[in-house]
C-alpha cells in the first residue's frame, strides 16, 4: 500500500513542489502507556470526521498530497492500526503537519479500548 502511494503521488505531483513525503505505520503494542499487558485492541473511527480532516489538510500551503489507511475492529498486538503519508514541498511545510495531522486522527477521529486480558479462543 504505501509503496503504491508514493508511485502515485510522484506521477501525479508537480515536481516542483514535491521534495519530500513522510509515512505512519502505526502498530499495537504489547504494553499499555502505564506498562501494563496489552492482548491487543477494538478500534473504530468516525469516516466522516476523517475525510474533513483530510481535504482540509490537503489545502495546507506546500502540501501535495494526504493518504490514510485507518484498521478497524480487533486488533491482535502487531498488528498495523493506520498508515499515515504525507507529501510536500519542504520539510518545513510537511514535518509539522504530519505531526499535527496523526495528533488529530489520534484525538478526534479514532476511538480505541485495549484488550488487558487474553481472549477467549
Amino acid at each position: 500500500m504505501i509503496e503504491k502511494w508514493i508511485e502515485e503521488i510522484k506521477a501525479s505531483s508537480d515536481p516542483d513542489e514535491l521534495g519530500m513525503i513522510v509515512i505512519h505505520q502505526g502498530v499495537v503494542r504489547g504494553t499499555s502507556k502505564d506498562g501494563r499487558k496489552v492482548w491487543g485492541i477494538e478500534l473504530t473511527y468516525n469516516r466522516t470526521e476523517l475525510n474533513r480532516i483530510q481535504k482540509e489538510f490537503e489545502q495546507r500551503r506546500g502540501i501535495e498530497s494526504v493518504r490514510i489507511w485507518i484498521n478497524e475492529g480487533s486488533l491482535p498486538v502487531g498488528a498495523d492500526i493506520m498508515k499515515v503519508c504525507v507529501a510536500g514541498r519542504f520539510r518545513t511545510d510537511v514535518l509539522p503537519v504530519f505531526e499535527e495531522l496523526i495528533s488529530l486522527i489520534k484525538n478526534r477521529v479514532v476511538s480505541e479500548k485495549e484488550i488487558l486480558s487474553p481472549p477467549f479462543t
